[in-house]
């Protein structure tokens, strides 16, 4: 096929696929958007730290069955055509994003909210399996020979502007709302959950559509389609070798460099630094649109020097620089003001009780002026100063009023605050640009490795071969990359140091792309393989 001939044929293969992907990753993606609160939404309201765990071990268990998602529907695939396969694994992830939605919380029904948010999470990511690969290799089979890393590229910014959309809607739609409204059993939160009917229901229409690709069609006319896909992958020696060296070599690296560019680093600004609610999306919003050309920039430069080096060298950059970039974060948003906070409400009283520091007490390390923290149980919003504390209620409706700190009266010693930091200008583009960084070192491992993979396989089993390294490189070792890091930290947490060593969640994407990097530079090839057919 001469892609001159026909651009608007590989225009509307490029739209009909990249539409739907984004919106599966838009799915996929709201869930870990809003760990915070579905932690507090489906688990006991005294659970803590524990309950945010176990909300981000769902979100990777979604990412743990992607690889069985990826051989149920990459057999599939290569048995009956990609066109309706990631047509199924559409309608299956719209259908579960929806229902999450629908899911009481934990003071309605109990544990049986978190079971069924697992088993929609599991089928989310059963669906997710199957996607990518089918998007992948039907844009690939579609692009003409000397363009297909430009062309699938844009596949992969699919994923980057799925999160863009997610942070997008959940901004919106609180921003609206409120704190309180927002966060609510029945709030806004649900709201991107039964958006995904809408969007899904468009993505299907378009795909219905599409035609199958033409490399598979020519495959199932002279009857040459594999009988047996997982066996010929995986039962033959030669393939399954070039199954694990994708993995090894190429996808195990670029799934921790991936989901620590945009999911660690949004969690890290948000539980560590503080920063608050919208100003820490609206940093991830700014840094994604800025680098997401990137992507198509790479993938066209992988058709001009090969997609190796490419690769392997954003996992070099992300293996100096992660610990830099993350101390940083620390230092623009350090604290140059110690406040003890002993209770979770003030009382009306005006009795002389000043601001304590102390050891066995809660403490809140708030940058300069107008640093923000709510108490729980109140209707009003605090602003620290150096001098005074600003008090406002939350919708804003009324003038803030001052109160002197050292006029203040707590109650009880073992308080429940939440802490936000409202950065200034200067320090809020810092922050854009160290996240810019590192989405870029994502559109370096990301952008070319479609391309790369489907290069790598035939035809006849190409779904199920490129889709099982590639689920679990991101899906098992790029999705855990949140859970394990958080609980990397919390086993550094010790009585004398109450926040452990923050930085050394950065130590499992750090590892396992040095371990990539090492294996991909020895023994992968730089070869364009521009032969598909084969």
């Amino acid at each position: 096929m001469n892609a001159s001939k026909q651009p608007s044929k590989i225009a509307f293969v490029i739209g009909a696929s990249s539409v739907g992907t984004l919106i599966e990753w838009y799915d996929f993606y709201i869930f870990g958007m809003l760990a915070t609160i579905l932690s507090k939404q489906f688990f006991p309201a005294d659970a803590g730290t524990a309950a945010l765990l176990s909300t981000l071990a769902i979100f990777a268990a979604g990412f743990i069955v992607r690889p069985f998602g990826a051989l149920v529907f990459g057999r599939l695939g290569d048995l009956i055509g990609r066109k309706h396969t990631f047509l199924l694994t559409l309608v299956i992830m719209g259908g579960s994003t929806f229902a999450i939605g629908l899911v009481p919380g934990y003071a309605s029904i109990g544990w049986l909210a978190p079971i069924l948010v697992l088993i929609l999470r599991l089928l989310q990511g059963l669906a997710l399996g199957g996607e990518y690969g089918g998007a992948a290799t039907y844009v690939a089979e579609h692009a003409p020979a000397g363009q297909r890393g430009f062309w699938t590229s844009w596949i992969q910014t699919t994923a980057t502007l799925g999160l863009f959309l997610a942070l997008g809607v959940i901004i919106l739609i609180r921003s609206s709302q409120g704190v309180d409204q927002f966060s609510a059993e029945w709030g806004g939160w649900r709201y991107p959950f039964w958006i995904s009917i809408l969007l899904v229901g468009v993505s299907v229409l378009i795909r219905m559509r599409m035609s199958e690709s033409p490399m598979f069609s020519k495959l199932k006319s002279e009857g040459k389609t594999s009988t047996n896909p997982l066996k010929e992958s995986f039962g033959q020696k030669a393939n399954f070798k070039m199954v694990l060296l994708a993995l090894f070599g190429a996808v195990m690296g670029q799934g921790v460099v991936w989901y620590t560019g945009q999911f660690y680093a949004q969690s890290f600004i948000e539980t560590v630094c503080k920063i608050e609610f919208i100003q820490s999306r609206n940093i991830m919003l700014i840094a994604i649109l800025m680098a997401t050309p990137c992507f198509v920039l790479f993938g066209w430069l992988s058709d001009k020097i090969g997609r190796k080096w490419i690769m392997l060298t954003g996992m070099l950059l992300a293996v100096l620089t992660y610990r830099p970039i993350y101390k940083e974060f620390i230092n623009i948003t350090a604290a140059s003001k110690r406040v003890q906070i002993l209770d979770n409400r003030l009382t009306n009283s005006q009795s002389a009780f000043p601001l304590i520091d102390g050891k066995d007490k809660t403490k809140l390390y708030l940058k300069t002026q107008a640093d923000t923290f709510y108490l729980d149980g109140s209707v009003f919003r605090y602003h620290i100063t150096d001098t005074m504390i600003l008090k406002a209620p939350m919708d804003g409706s009324r003038p803030m009023t001052l109160i002197n700190p050292d006029m203040i009266q707590y109650q009880s010693p073992k308080p429940n605050v939440v802490v936000e930091k409202t950065l200034g200008s200067a320090a809020f583009w810092d922050m854009v640009w160290l996240v810019f960084i590192q989405i870029v070192y994502v559109t370096m491992v990301y952008g070319p490795i479609a391309a790369f993979l489907v290069e790598m396989f035939p035809t006849k089993i190409r779904y199920t071969s490129m889709s099982l390294p590639y689920h679990i490189g991101n899906g098992v070792f790029g999705g855990l990359v949140p859970f394990l890091g958080t609980l990397i930290v919390e086993f550094t947490k010790t009585s004398d140091h109450p926040a452990g060593d923050v930085l050394a969640g950065l130590w499992y994407p750090i590892g396992v792309a040095t371990v990539c990097l090492v294996i991909g530079a020895v023994y992968l090839t730089n070869k364009i393989d521009k032969n598909v057919m084969d």
